[in-house]
């Protein structure tokens, strides 16, 4: 997400940062804010604007990408206040020169230092509310750093909520088994509500090697697809949708052959966007 600068910014120190998945893989950093700003109020699942500094190859000056509030607390009423996201290192071959570039936002984050200033703007609100009836189903869909608004959502629905009695389901697909920590099962964050009897995660691989996200997320909802298809037909049910916009065409072909034809398909997601029931936080 690209955008011109036009509002005002302030400025977050980097605490922390720390690669979460194997060098063998993709590279994805967590990384830890630190806004000494009393008016800078934030909830779970909002999401900040990250400015990056400099001109690009086009010469161009204006860029902010946005990212997924993790967590956060306040230090201290006094001390101001910390927040986590995830980052992950991403390149773009140019489809006419075959050249491979690397992404401003991410790289620049991830090549940053604990007590450099970065610039952020925001907070913006999630598209993702949580149902005022604690009976509705929800079926969270993702992948890669998707997982981010996911892993606050979640603990909202269970703590702060309590006692959700619909069924509430997570899937999720990456390239190999070392992406799964874009979960960060390493923190237990979401491995503290498989006990809840209402929540089930499904999470699968790419079953090729130059396969991508994408096709990992087929993998899941299709081994689930029984789950999957009887929750999102239910005239209760709430669909999020988080990750690469490249995931949309696998959702709907997968579902497309649930409901027999493209038609049929497109009308219940009509239907579910119309009744509020359909949000989605797809970037390129």
């Amino acid at each position: 997400m690209n955008e011109i600068l036009n509002e005002s910014s302030l400025q977050a120190e980097l605490r922390h940062t720390s690669r979460i998945t194997d060098i063998n893989t993709d590279e994805v950093r967590e990384l830890v804010l630190y806004i000494d700003e009393p008016s800078f109020r934030f909830r779970e699942g909002q999401s900040i604007g990250v400015i990056v500094p400099g001109r690009d190859e086009f010469g161009s000056t204006q860029h902010k990408r946005r990212y997924s509030i993790v967590k956060g607390n306040e230090v201290s009423s006094e001390d101001g206040i910390e927040l986590t996201i995830l980052v992950r290192r991403c390149f773009y071959t140019d489809d006419f020169s075959g050249e491979q570039y690397p992404g401003r936002a991410s790289n620049y984050l991830c090549d940053a230092k604990v007590g450099e200033n970065i610039a952020i703007t925001g907070p913006y609100k999630s598209p993702f509310v949580i149902p005022a009836d604690k009976s509705a189903n929800i079926v969270m869909i993702g992948t890669g750093t998707g997982i981010a608004p996911f892993r606050a959502f979640i603990e909202q629905i269970y703590k702060q909520k309590g006692n959700w009695e619909g069924q509430v389901r997570l899937f999720y697909g990456a390239k190999t088994g070392l992406d799964l920590l874009y979960m960060n099962d390493q923190n237990n964050d979401l491995v503290n509500y498989y006990n809840e009897e209402t929540f089930r995660a499904f999470n699968a691989l790419t079953k090729r090697a130059l396969s991508g996200e994408e096709k990992a997320l087929e993998n899941s909802l299709k081994d689930n697809l029984q789950d999957a298809w009887g929750l999102i037909q239910k005239p209760d049910t709430y669909v999020f949708i988080a990750g690469l916009d490249n995931i949309a065409p696998s959702l709907d072909m997968v579902m497309t052959h649930a409901a027999g034809s493209k038609e049929a398909w497109n009308n219940l997601k009509q239907q579910m966007k119309d009744e509020g029931r359909w949000s989605k936080l797809l970037y390129s």
